[in-house]
This record gives C-alpha cells, structure tokens and sequence, in this order.
C-alpha cells in the first residue's frame, strides 16, 4: 500500500468520526392508504371481551418489548464499532505520521552515500594502513547496515501494519452499518406494536380502561399466587450479597419512574436498562439486554435465589426483573407504566441469573 492510498483511508476514517455519533433514525415508507372503514351491509365485527383486549394489548407489548431488546442488542454494538473505529482511525495516522518519519531516516542515509560515492562512512577508514583505522571502519560499516536494515524492516513492518488498521476499519465500518440497519428496523417494529396497543387503549372508555388496569393485576395476581402454592418461595431465604443490596437500593429508588423503551435513566428506563444500570451502580458492570443478561450471566437455580438476583422471564427472555426478597421483584413493566414491584411469579419465568457469582 502506497503512502497515497493509506493517506486517503486515514482521511476518509477520520472524516466519518463525526457521523457515528448522528442518532438512528427510522425512515419508514410512506403507509399505504387505510382501508376503508365501510362494511358490507349486514356486518358487523363482532365486540371483543375487556378480557380479549387485555391479552391482546399484552401480546402486543411483549413483542415491543422483544423488538427494544433487538434495538438495544443493535445500539450497543453499533457503539462498540465506532469506537473500535475511532481507535483504528487514531492508529492509521499516528501510523502515516511514523511512515513520513522512517522515510526521512531512509532519505538521508541515501543522501549520505550519494555524497561520500556510494561508501558508507566508516567504508573510507577501511581503506587506510592504519590497523586501528581500519577496525574502526568496519565496525562502522557493520552498524551503518544494521541501521539502515533497521530503517528498512520498521518501514515495511509500519506499512503493514497500516495496511491491517485499514482492512479492520472498513470491516467495522460494514458492522457499524449493519447494526444501524437493525436499529432502524427493531425501532419501526417497536413504534408499530405501541401504536397498535395504544390504539386499542384508545377506544376504549374510561371506566373499561380502569377496569382494563384491574383484570392486568387480576392476572399477575392469579399467577402469583399459582407460583407460591406451587412451593417456590419455600427454601427462597438467603441473604444478599453487599453488591446485591446496592443494586437493589438503587432500583427500588426508580420506583414510580416511567418506562421508556431503550432508555437507561436517570428519568426512564426500559426492563433491562434498569437492571443493567442497577449493578453498574453496585459496581458490576453487566449486558445491556435481558436476551443478553439471560445467555452470559451464570444461571442458578430458583431455589437458590437471593435479593439483587435477575429473574428473567417469558421464552424468549424478552422480559426482566430483580428480585428483592419475600417474592417480589422491582421492574420496568412496559410503555405507559412506571418503575413499580410486582409478584416474582406474576409471570413466566425462564429462569435466574446471578451478576456477581
């Protein structure tokens, strides 16, 4: 690679840096026309229970909550990219900077032999009478190559080294792309399943949305308490660990603290945005996504649950919250709640994670 090709690429890298931090943005095509709200006559759609409602509101949310955790898996791997190339755009011209440097050094020993006829310097007292004179000059010789190999072997040894620091950049730059590609598309899923809830909430009246908040923690509580005659809470008595009391001060002090998908604080949060700035705050830094949180956090046993413990829930772990003791957990519910404690058991667990085993 030629100092003009890597200039370029060092150019073009450091140019980018001011685009990685530009937000994601979701350009939708243009909707197509709503169909008419006409009915052949003698139809009518049939009114569905406040009951069918509430589960389809939920299934809705769920799979907002499943796209946040895509969208949030995407953001943290896009930020991970610009800085990978970030650093590799600094290591392309500090690397162009050494190049210019060694090359000067290769140019001056050149102009050095041009003027003494093509000799080394120490070559001339080589040719002397004098046995002293010429030890002296072959000495010199001899460090006179081994520096100019010297030169030499760190000039193409820099080179390719350039050369991989381009080669990876543009691999991280491709990543970076295809990460804010996934963004775009988890955040259009995200905005259309909150919509369509949102849209059936809408309609309904205000007496059935009070009596919608009500059959949810009907639910949660018929689950619940399913989960506690089934035995679980019985051997569940162990302490937290002082981590684990940290991070559960934290998120109970988010309590009444809105949802917000894709937010980590310190006004909003998501499900696994609370947990994950929780034990960050406790000092263990943990994955962003309750997807994530679930396939690299040591998994253990329900029974051997402790306070500071995430207990991550539905089959696609799309869902998280943290247990506090007594079968309680403090979570992140969905869009259009706030931060609040529920039964551990009010839904369907998948299993529970241990941050700092």
């Amino acid at each position: 690679m030629n100092r003009r090709h890597c200039a370029s690429a060092a150019i073009t890298l450091v140019c980018a840096l001011s685009v990685l931090i530009t937000p994601v943005q979701a350009f939708a095509k243009p909707a197509p026309p709503a169909p008419s709200d006409k009915k052949p006559s003698g139809a009518e759609e049939p009114k569905k229970s406040l009951e069918e409602v509430r589960k389809e509101i939920d299934a809705l949310y769920r799979k907002a909550g499943a796209a946040t955790d895509a969208y949030n898996l995407a953001k943290e791997k896009a930020e991970k990219q610009s800085g990978e190339i970030v650093k590799l755009a600094r290591e392309i011209v500090v690397g162009q900077s050494k190049i210019a440097e060694l090359k000067s050094q290769a140019g001056a020993q050149a102009r050095e032999q041009y003027r003494t006829g093509g000799l080394p310097p120490g070559a001339q007292f080589m040719l002397s009478d004098d046995p002293q004179l010429f030890l002296d000059g072959v000495n010199r010789v001899r460090e006179g190559q081994q520096a100019a190999q010297g030169v030499l072997g760190e000039l193409t040894r820099t080179q390719q080294d350039l050369e991989t620091y381009t080669k990876d950049a543009s691999t991280n730059w491709k990543k970076l792309e295809a990460n804010r590609v996934e963004q775009a598309e988890a955040k259009k899923k995200i905005n259309t399943q909150i919509a369509a809830a949102k849209k059936l909430e809408s309609r309904l009246k205000k007496e059935e949305r009070a009596r919608l908040l009500k059959l949810e923690q009907e639910a949660e509580y018929q689950q619940q308490t399913a989960w506690l005659s089934s035995g679980a809470l019985k051997d569940i008595n162990r302490e937290a660990s002082a981590r684990g009391k940290k991070a559960v001060a934290f998120a109970t002090a988010q309590i009444g603290k809105p949802y917000g998908w894709g937010d980590e604080g310190p006004k909003s949060y998501d499900c696994s945005g609370l947990t994950s700035q929780a034990w960050l705050a406790a000092g263990r830094p943990i994955p962003r996504t309750s997807q994530e949180q679930w396939r690299l956090l040591p998994h253990i046993a329900i029974k051997d649950m402790r306070p500071g413990d995430l207990i991550i829930y539905h089959s696609d772990a799309s869902h998280v919250g943290m247990y506090i003791g007594d079968g309680a957990i403090v979570h992140a519910p969905r869009p259009g709640r706030n931060v609040t404690l529920a039964g551990a058991g009010s839904m369907q667990i998948l299993g529970v994670v241990r941050p700092d085993k």
